[in-house]
């Protein structure tokens, strides 16, 4: 069987930054062992299989990293919804109304701001409420990421696990120089694991330049070394901040630079809307790009 395939970067105008993406429009017949395998092929953070839709949305859309199958992913969202549109296979309605992907974590709307002869602006909404898990100790966080637990600041929270759909630690730190001197420490992460939680790790300063927030995002027993743009811990981060705000009720924004020390800069946009001090939705978007064509052949 031959399989059409696109490749495009994500959260960026530009190619060959931000985050790439493998993306089959139509991967009906391939099962689940072919999707990873597939998936690790490609060796990207993550790759989309496109199906039919089955519950009312416009696609079914399964998003898999190297090591594993995902319910959620912000910008396999973006690039997917990108791709369906550069290719045609989304008509014009859909693209001025939105259109909505069915996934493990629930339906994912998605709209579509501006486009032009190179790239598309997408936005999603994340598919769950905003939900806290565990408060980790400063010492094993800070040892997970090649730190020192002075690096760590607590005063917006603590080291915790912040989810819109898809789990992470969320963790701030004090300046530019400790996000850039972070690096995976694997016995570290397995140390977290110990603890009961999954270490992907999201680390983030509040930035005083043409960014609100400068971030990583380290994954490496998932199979994502690192991530040059998470969508998906972008819009938890973003949740657990305004989560956090004194305000009661609100809009929420912040310009977010990731993937600048992987030489792969990534620009996202996320908001929030808070009512009655609850976060009542989260949003994120940014540009994608389309980068290459080809089609795989899979023997049975």
């Amino acid at each position: 069987m031959k399989y059409q395939f696109y490749t495009c970067d994500v959260f960026t105008d530009a190619q060959f930054c931000g985050n790439q993406l493998a993306v089959l429009p139509d991967a009906r017949g391939l099962s689940t062992r072919q999707m990873q395998q597939i998936t690790r092929e490609f060796n990207f953070s993550e790759s989309t299989f496109v199906f039919p839709p089955e519950d009312g949305g416009t696609r079914k859309v399964r998003i898999f990293t190297s090591a594993t199958e995902v319910p959620f992913a912000g910008h396999p969202n973006i690039g997917t919804a990108c791709v369906l549109a550069s290719i045609g296979a989304l008509d014009d309605s859909s693209i001025t109304s939105g259109i909505i992907f069915e996934e493990k974590a629930g339906p994912v709307p998605i709209t579509f701001r501006s486009s032009d002869d190179e790239h598309l602006w997408c936005e999603l909404k994340a598919p769950e409420n905003f939900s806290m898990g565990k408060v980790l100790p400063i010492e094993a966080v800070a040892a997970s990421v090649s730190l020192s637990p002075d690096d760590i600041i607590v005063r917006t929270h603590p080291p915790c696990i912040a989810s819109v759909g898809l789990p992470f630690l969320m963790v701030e730190l004090r300046d530019i120089e400790a996000l850039e001197q972070a690096a995976a420490n694997i016995d570290g992460m397995k140390n977290l694991i110990a603890l009961g939680i999954s270490p992907d790790i999201h680390l983030y300063i509040h930035s005083n330049d043409n960014f609100d927030i400068r971030a990583r995002m380290f994954a490496p027993l998932d199979g994502v070394p690192e991530d040059p743009a998470t969508g998906s811990a972008n819009c938890a981060l973003a949740a657990l901040l305004a989560h956090c705000s004194k305000k009661d009720s609100g809009q929420f924004s912040w310009r977010i630079a990731q993937g600048v020390e992987m030489g792969r800069p990534s620009t996202l946009e996320v908001r929030v809307e808070k009512q009655m001090g609850e976060v009542a939705s989260v949003y994120i978007g940014g540009s994608s790009v389309m980068v290459s064509e080809g089609r795989l052949t899979i023997n049975n």
